[in-house]
């Protein structure tokens, strides 16, 4: 491993999220080589011993991998479940399960379509954080046509209980059972489908297909392919 900074190594060993681990580390709980580090820049290497509560950390990852997933209805979007669950985990190949692949973000339950798995840090928190604002395709189906009032509120914005939206861009399609695509740049829990309900419009079917740049393409619903690391460069320069 060449010498990276401290925070970048403990994002790319797969604990926890950036901001998981800027707060560990500002906590006094990340120790190298015996001593206390408070410097999310201090450089490492591979002859680093680095622990988290007093645990070492495994930084010998083999490779940085990255999977484009397309999600069916009824799977988990984590990597384990308390109840037993089926997750994407399970859907992935066997030999890319020992690399410590997580969700880059989540789509409900019953959604389906596009859905990234890496152990990649950087690219996990620059397509999650909301400054970087990339662009997501959803595929909508409701039972009824919407009226030109309720496409211009969610163009323009609907308030929800956790704030206003961001303008979105909704188009009409002809793509059953899907009449409607609808592309935000925000990433709240369950959006698309709360912003349907504040109109009185349940969704019956959501389908991711575009994150930034990336498409889900033809890709068979459960099955997965690994990006180049020409797609992962993009998405990072266009996130």
């Amino acid at each position: 491993m060449k010498q990276e900074s401290l925070l970048k190594v403990l994002t790319g060993a797969g604990i926890g999220s950036r901001r998981r681990m800027a707060d560990a580390i500002k906590q006094e709980r990340v120790a190298v080589n015996g001593q206390v580090v408070t410097d999310f820049r201090r450089p490492v290497n591979s002859g680093d011993s680095i622990t988290l509560d007093g645990k070492p950390i495994d930084l010998k990852l083999e490779e940085t991998v990255t999977l484009l997933l397309n999600k069916p209805p009824g799977i988990m979007s984590t990597t384990r479940d308390e109840r037993g669950r089926q997750t994407v985990i399970n859907l992935i190949p066997a030999k890319y399960r020992r690399l410590r692949l997580h969700p880059v973000g989540r789509l409900d339950r019953e959604s389906t379509g596009l859905l990234l798995l890496t152990n990649d840090g950087t690219l996990t928190y620059r397509l999650t954080h909301p400054r970087f604002e990339h662009e997501k395709e959803y595929l909508v189906h409701v039972a009824d046509r919407l009226k030109s009032g309720e496409r211009r509120k969610l163009e323009q914005g609907i308030r929800l209980e956790d704030g206003m939206t961001s303008p979105a861009t909704l188009k009409e399609i002809d793509s059953p059972p899907f009449s409607y695509s609808l592309t935000i740049h925000e990433g709240r829990k369950r959006q698309v489908r709360r912003m349907f309900a504040s109109l009185g419009h349940e969704v019956l079917a959501l389908k991711r297909i575009r994150m930034g740049n990336l498409g889900l393409g033809t890709l068979a619903e459960g099955k997965t392919r690994q990006l180049s690391a020409q797609e992962v460069n993009r998405l990072l320069n266009r996130a």
